[in-house]
């Protein structure tokens, strides 16, 4: 059966190519942005199999709207990608409320505010799936990257939770978590950085920004192969609830894991005695 993929952040880096990926197993797309034109250009040579829509996801209006067009146009929606994001970098201190607000306005809300509008679709079709975009920050911490990760520990809670309301439905629900991917993720003109100054932090707050920036570029992942991975997990009669993408990711959920089992072993005793018949 020819699927029907709703997509946001389509525009460049894993968007685009998990849209690519979904065209070339022969099923519709529709591609959203906030530049339309810039979308319409990346598919032109797809014709009526890609809907362009532009989308803001940080605002609800929008969402409601572009998922409207888009079931007038191909009448259903299989499989939705919460992709569109971006992050925000910087020491908690030194990243203003403003900018923390936003990041969760896009990252979080965003993400719900899309869902919200395909949810209502796919119960009527009593089908569908829905894959959020996370990732290995959603499941350990980085330096500088504490309001970004905090943004997507929120997305692995809200889909694990999700799982659970809408599969009465036959809807599913997996959320990736990629590692580094050759991306503009970390280039200077995707991600944002805190502006504030702390000056204790004077003498080691510019290393991890140092860090990411000479990573820029050196990402093992590749954006192409975790498209078609993606294919492959929709295309899954029991797809996961999480997937792991790309061999750093699989190491650090190994590690954090491993750790986080070992720290409950040495609490245990203490954790039980908190039972009011303990």
């Amino acid at each position: 059966m020819i699927k029907t993929w709703f997509i946001t952040g389509a525009g460049r880096g894993i968007g685009a190519e998990i849209a690519q990926a979904a065209l070339a197993a022969g099923d519709n797309v529709i591609a959203t942005g906030r530049n339309v034109d810039q979308l319409s250009a990346l598919y032109a040579s797809h014709g009526d199999r890609v809907l362009c829509v532009a989308l803001d996801v940080s605002k609800e209006l929008e969402a409601a709207a572009a998922v409207e067009v888009a079931a007038a146009r191909f009448g259903r929606i299989d499989v939705l990608v919460n992709n569109a994001g971006y992050g925000q970098l910087g020491l908690f201190e030194e990243v203003s409320s403003v900018d923390i607000e936003r990041q969760f306005q896009t990252n979080v809300f965003g993400l719900m505010h899309v869902t919200r509008a395909v949810l209502p679709l796919m119960r009527k079709q009593r089908g569908g799936h829905i894959l959020n975009l996370a990732s290995i920050g959603g499941f350990m911490g980085f330096e500088a990257s504490s309001i970004y990760c905090a943004a997507k520990f929120a997305v692995e809670g809200f889909s694990e939770s999700l799982a659970l309301e809408v599969a009465r439905f036959g809807i599913q629900v997996t959320v990736v978590e990629p590692g580094f991917f050759r991306t503009d993720f970390l280039d200077k003109s995707s991600v944002r950085q805190g502006g504030g100054k702390v000056a204790d932090y004077d003498l080691d707050a510019s290393q991890p920004r140092a860090d990411y920036e000479s990573y820029s570029g050196k990402q093992p992942g590749d954006p192409v192969k975790l498209g078609r991975a993606i294919v492959r997990v929709v295309s899954m009669a029991e797809p996961p609830l999480h997937f792991l993408a790309g061999s750093d990711a699989l190491n650090y959920a190994t590690e954090v894991f491993d750790r986080r089992r070992a720290e409950i072993a040495v609490h245990a005793p203490l954790s039980v005695t908190t039972d009011i018949d303990a």
